[in-house]
């Protein structure tokens, strides 16, 4: 196995610890960001984890030789995955609830309550908001996450499907589709009445059972056996999503995510994705450091 480290400072006292906590065999640069130890004793990993949390450090056993083109299928979620906002906290924010809403959010996406139903509760409070106001948050507020371009752009070389689906709504899961260029996008559709939002969803609904649903769908569609699927997200509505998936990995995801997750990235953005997994177009090996 390979042990790659990555964060936004890798010093060298911290990759010459975890080498000899892993029993590796040499240390390989793969980016400013990142490195791998090769030759990595997986038994290892409890003194690993240890050692990362101190240091701020993400870190993950991959087999040796895996790459991105292994998947047919990357499955992701969109807020606070793919792009830095939660959408309807930042709609809520025109109606004077953000903070209200951010609360359900947040309580949801940790597991604590359910939910459909608080995605019931949250869109309610949109009643009224005219509908131009979904197009100023996409406009000012709408911000792909570090690595998001750089990840697509490498499964779009490495011949790898890519699948939005989330539990927000398609009228920013549609644009983020067309400027990322992904292959599929699934969310939840905002009724508009007279050029105002109704404060209610309809056609079914993109839960976490929604989410699991169309990634089983998509499997089945294109022949692909669970092992070569990717799934990343980072709340607890999509752990179905990624119990679907042959590999998962929480991205700045709420603990309950990260405890059944393949992997974690804390520290580095979703070019880390690529630190596991790179694209056949990456170096894969550098000078030790």
């Amino acid at each position: 196995m390979n042990l790659v480290i990555q964060g936004d400072d890798v010093s060298t006292p911290d990759l010459k610890a975890l080498h000899a906590l892993a029993h590796g065999k040499s240390i390989e640069r793969i980016s400013d960001a990142a490195f791998r130890i090769t030759g990595a004793d997986p038994s290892a990993r409890d003194a690993v984890k240890a050692h990362c949390a101190k240091a701020r450090l993400d870190w993950g056993f991959v087999r040796e030789g895996a790459r991105l083109s292994d998947f047919g299928l990357l499955a992701m979620d969109m807020d606070s995955t793919l792009i830095s906002i939660e959408c309807i906290d930042e709609i809520a924010d025109f109606a004077g609830r953000k903070a209200e809403v951010a609360a359900v959010t947040a309580s949801a996406m940790r597991g604590e309550i359910d939910w459909p139903e608080s995605l019931r509760q949250r869109v309610s409070h949109l009643r009224g908001l005219d509908e131009a106001t979904l197009q100023r948050v996409h406009d000012e507020r709408l911000r792909f996450n570090p690595g998001a371009e750089a990840l697509i752009a490498a499964a779009r070389r490495a011949g790898v499907k890519t699948l939005l689906v989330s539990g927000g709504f398609t009228y920013f899961t549609d644009r983020v589709r067309d400027r990322l260029k992904l292959d599929y996008a699934y969310s939840n559709v905002l009724v508009v009445e007279g050029g105002k939002l109704a404060g209610r969803t309809t056609g079914a609904l993109v839960d976490a059972a929604g989410k699991a649903g169309h990634l089983a769908r998509l499997k089945r569609e294109l022949g692909l056996p669970k092992e070569r699927v990717l799934a990343i997200g980072d709340g607890a509505n999509d752990l179905a999503m990624m119990a679907e998936a042959g590999t998962s990995v929480a991205y700045h995801a709420k603990p309950v995510v990260k405890e059944r997750a393949d992997y974690a990235l804390d520290y580095a953005g979703l070019e880390g994705v690529l630190g596991l997994f790179p694209d056949s177009s990456s170096s894969r090996t550098g000078s030790g450091k």
